[in-house]
């Protein structure tokens, strides 16, 4: 669908020829392909010299390096380098930085170019990464665009081997990509273009994101109201007690979330790392599972039956509630819907087994999502202990309820019905930035390869 937008929008060149490269297909007739090795004066490794020194020259390394090829430099590294390191590995705008090796084929290959900016740090870079710099005849923002492609990132992909266990690239493997070469003020003008247009679809995501957040800062405060203040404006309210909840209805009670659970626990992370986990088996439930919006099973792994057999006691129920009490993530949670096959979760996540008697499952979930528990959990985290929740901590933890199931049950049904008519908006937003996106890529890919004839786009 991106592609067929795009060739509506934008021209074809009038003529083409074969490049000769089967996957890469037909070229403007006045196009090259050429080895990135033939276009370059520099394809070296960085330094990393003796120790760190708060006075030392700053060493760019590859987890700076964003996903797209941007910079995201916070607390840059500072190391002791000699003269010569110094001389060798120092960076000039336009200089463009691999990451060669990578435990994530994500990573492979991200290529980020160095601005003015950069180059007034008077920088170096790491011995994980490599320096391409482009001699004369090829434009670097252009190359930019051609190694963060499709183009490019396709061949690094196929490329890299991963004799150690991890994805490598060097300066042959790099040098040997083929990159398609226009004359350079014909790359001159793609490069620009890209630049205005992909600045323009950016803008777009970002006004879309910011939709979602204010949406989720919306369902939010909905669940917040609802569980601490019910649904009877009218209702006769008391002091609760508690300076952060503030009143709540009459008929109300704040308890401890330990008086409402059979089971506050959590599982734990079999011995063996990674080499564990099997393509079929029993669920491990792990933090990146666990969103407030529900699983997230894209990434979920495996164990055997051997190993499952040594945790039962980590064993997720329908209708249990889980919270993450570590990391970043800290705070997230969601229910185990019905019908889950059986499941376990590492010592990451906590497991509370809500006393049905006296609070509906969902009821519980949602006051845990709610900014008073929140701001409790962090609360917690941050005066106790920055790694994370204990048990008693979570079991500790002050909600607010009606005692009557009935009450509850039309909280729930509430929640049900606004929270899904938000989480249906996000959705068809995220589709919106899933295609954007989409059509992003689709278009650098055409670009860069004369698919469409960009020259005097406006």
């Amino acid at each position: 669908m991106a592609t067929e937008v795009m060739q509506k929008k934008h021209k074809a060149y009038p003529e083409y020829k074969d490049s000769g490269v089967e996957w890469l297909g037909d070229i403007p007739t006045h196009w090259g392909i050429k080895r990135i090795k033939t276009i370059l004066v520099k394809n070296d490794g960085g330094v990393w010299g003796e120790d760190f020194d708060d006075n030392g020259t700053i060493v760019l390394r590859s987890t700076e390096q964003t996903i797209d090829g941007n910079w995201c430099i916070t607390e840059p590294a500072k190391r002791r380098l000699s003269a010569h390191e110094y001389t060798s590995a120092v960076l000039k705008e336009g200089d463009l930085l691999i990451t060669k090796s990578s435990g994530s084929t994500l990573h492979i290959g991200k290529t980020s170019i160095v601005t003015k900016e950069i180059e007034a740090l008077n920088c170096c870079y790491s011995n994980f990464m490599q320096r391409l710099r482009p001699h004369k005849d090829a434009v670097p923002r252009f190359l930019w665009y051609v190694l963060n492609g499709e183009l490019g990132r396709k061949q690094f992909d196929y490329l890299s081997n991963t004799t150690t266990g991890l994805a490598n690239l060097n300066s042959e493997v790099i040098g040997n990509v083929c990159a398609t070469l226009p004359l350079i003020e014909e790359q001159r003008a793609i490069a620009s273009f890209l630049d205005r247009e992909t600045e323009r679809i950016d803008a777009l995501i970002a006004k879309k994101e910011r939709q979602i957040e204010l949406l989720q800062e919306k369902r939010s405060a909905l669940i917040s109201h609802a569980v601490t203040k019910g649904l009877n404006p009218n209702a006769p309210m008391k002091d609760s007690g508690v300076a952060w909840i503030g009143k709540i209805p009459a008929h109300w009670e704040v308890r401890k979330i330990k008086s409402l659970a059979t089971k506050i626990g959590s599982g734990k992370t079999p011995r063996g790392g990674s080499e564990i986990y099997v393509d079929s088996g029993v669920m491990l439930l792990r933090s990146q599972n666990i969103h407030f919006d529900g699983l997230r099973l894209d990434d979920v792994v495996f164990i055997g039956p051997e190993i499952d057999m040594g945790m039962s006691n980590t064993r997720v129920q329908p209708q249990d509630v889980v919270l993450n009490i570590t990391g970043a993530s800290l705070g997230r949670s969601c229910l185990i819907p019905e019908g889950m096959g059986p499941s376990n979760v590492n010592q990451h996540v906590c497991i509370i087994r809500p006393r049905q008697k006296d609070v509906l499952p969902y009821y519980l979930y949602a006051t845990i999502c709610s900014n008073p528990i929140q701001s409790q959990i962090f609360a917690c985290e941050n005066g106790v202990s920055r790694e994370g929740l204990n048990f008693q901590q979570v079991g500790n933890i002050l909600t607010t309820l009606p005692l009557d199931i009935n009450e509850q049950a039309k909280i729930v049904e509430y929640l049900n019905h606004e929270t899904e008519r938000i989480d249906m908006v996000s959705a068809k937003i995220k589709e919106s930035i899933y295609k954007l996106r989409e059509y992003r890529t689709a278009l650098i890919s055409a670009a860069v390869t004369g698919k469409i004839d960009v020259r005097g786009a406006t």
